[in-house]
């Protein structure tokens, strides 16, 4: 009967890992997808718009991610006087995690 009860545990564990697994690769997806549009917002295109997507991604990696993502967006946007309210950028941070979800469930990595 033990074995029944750890075969159990670990089954939750692999679930839990495989969720977190998940997680992580929707956050880095969102924050990239993220960085994109602020780079439109600030007029970057190109390289410069890829460079600053994956700054976004790096940055999303340290501390409370979406604290830093959200501090910096803020920071960039009051810096050219861009007046987006916080609402609407914690509106399109929650959006582009939803995109990500479903591209990630997808494989679209």
């Amino acid at each position: 009967m033990p074995a029944i009860f750890e075969d159990r545990d670990r089954g939750y564990e692999a679930k839990w890992a495989h969720d977190e697994v998940n997680r992580f690769k929707v956050l880095v997806r969102r924050n990239r997808l993220l960085g994109h549009w602020v780079a439109g917002e600030l007029g970057l295109s190109g390289q410069e718009a890829d460079e600053y997507a994956e700054a976004m991604v790096k940055l999303g990696l340290t501390g409370k991610a979406s604290d830093r993502v959200f501090q910096k967006i803020r920071a960039d946007f009051d810096a050219i006087k861009l007046g987006k309210p916080d609402q609407s950028i914690y509106a399109k941070m929650e959006g582009l995690f939803k995109i990500a979800a479903e591209e990630v469930t997808k494989g679209l990595t």
